[in-house]
């Protein structure tokens, strides 16, 4: 007999008790649609972690100054970093790009009667843009010069435009930080919100020696943290090496003394984000396929009922000459057909849903939108893992069928 028409068989079968076979896929059903929802909403999650860490920048690399220990718990962070460690990191360390100090400030920034008190006013090398993958979208940002001579001059976010100058154009406007006056030289292109919901573009940037020098009124060169771009990522890990090196040399750290200085991989930190992400998608997923096993469970159920009822229909066939292998066939056949059916459901079920829960995450959530991902390869994998439900669970009712005796099937009542 032809596949063809042990197939039509099966569908004929199946066709004859509609309700009954649709509760027996629902297990399959709710088990494929929760597999490919779960591994799509992990996925998204996953991209979304790793896409804050590309806004943060190229291959980036903290440095921040050490902390003090006090009978064996972490105090307060020691001014051990200085202007001149991260122009050394810049010029003397192969693999990193740029190199950029950090210096906090906070203050008001007062534009005639408007004003407005930005969520980042910090002080900034010139490479600060190339460290960390931002672009201008109207004017130019400081130069070296202007951080020599700690000139009055900043660079404002979106956010800062929006607030204080709304259609105006704010290039070469004078604000006041502080009483001192700054002139706006630059525009930042937007960024938008992070992953905790914090406006990106509420930054106002300006010379490091500036912050230092007119808004905090010191001449120390100490910094508050430094940013590093590796050349590549393949390099991140040589780029952290070099300088973690240049730095022990630098403030003369010997051998098993402990650093005065930290040094963070943005990468490494991506990566177990990552790693935590994917090992709760599989937790999720392995939980969700557990309904999938209690659908083949259904289908071996409804499958020996099946041929109890089908005993007398069966050795009528093998009477007029079907072999045991034909009835093996169209009941895995049947077995399978449920399974695909129902696999079929749950991905469509699925894909609707990941794409339902994405946007109603991002519309109650005040954090970066979560991308919608489709993950095509789970949806096919589950499908195909659904037939092999089928044929691993209806093997057993299909098996007994075609074991059964004709003579007794025929007087089976």
């Amino acid at each position: 007999m032809s596949f063809l028409n042990i197939f039509r068989i099966a569908v004929a079968a199946l066709s004859k008790n509609k309700m009954r076979a649709g509760l027996t896929i629902l297990g399959v059903v709710i088990g494929i649609a929760a597999v490919t929802a779960m591994v799509s909403i992990g996925t998204s999650a996953s991209e979304l972690v790793q896409g804050e860490f590309r806004n943060l920048g190229t291959n980036v690399i903290v440095i921040s100054p050490g902390s003090r220990q006090a009978r064996g718990a972490r105090s307060s962070q020691i001014p051990t970093l200085t202007a001149a460690d991260i122009q050394a990191i810049s010029k003397e360390c192969p693999s990193v790009l740029a190199a950029t100090p950090i210096v906090g400030a906070a203050g008001q920034v007062i534009v005639g009667n408007n004003n407005w008190r930005p969520r980042e006013l910090v002080g900034v090398g010139a490479d600060y843009l190339v460290v960390r993958n931002w672009q201008m979208v109207a004017g130019a940002f400081f130069s070296d010069a202007d951080i020599n001579n700690a000139n009055k001059v900043c660079v404002v976010g979106a956010t800062v435009v929006k607030k204080l100058f709304q259609t105006a154009n704010p290039l070469g406007q004078t604000v006041r930080i502080k009483n001192i006056p700054f002139e706006i030289v630059g525009v930042l292109a937007s960024k938008g919100a992070n992953i905790v919901g914090d406006d990106q573009d509420d930054v106002v940037l300006m010379p490091y020696t500036t912050v230092r020098k007119r808004l905090q009124g010191s001449n120390f060169n100490n910094v508050d943290v430094a940013l590093a771009s590796a050349k590549s990522t393949e390099l991140m890990a040589v780029a952290e090496s070099e300088i973690r090196a240049m730095m022990m040399d630098r403030h003369r750290i010997g051998l098993g003394q402990p650093p005065d200085f930290e040094v963070a991989n943005t990468t490494e930190i991506a990566s177990a984000f990552g790693i935590v992400t994917g090992t709760l998608t599989a937790m999720l997923a392995s939980i969700a396929g557990i309904s999938l096993v209690v659908g083949g469970v259904g289908i071996m159920n409804i499958m020996l009922v099946s041929v109890t009822e089908r005993t007398r229909e069966i050795g009528i066939r093998m009477a007029v000459g079907a072999r045991p292998q034909d009835i093996l066939m169209q009941f895995l056949v049947e077995a399978m057909v449920l399974s695909v059916i129902g696999g079929a459901i749950g991905v469509a079920l699925g894909i609707g849903g990941s794409v339902g829960l994405t946007m109603a995450i991002n519309a109650i959530s005040s954090g970066r939108d979560w991308p919608i991902v489709i993950n095509y390869l789970a949806a096919i994998i589950s499908l195909i893992f659904s037939a092999c439900v089928g044929v691993g669970f209806g093997f057993y009712p299909a098996w007994r069928a075609s074991r059964l005796d004709p003579i007794d099937a025929l007087r089976y009542e």
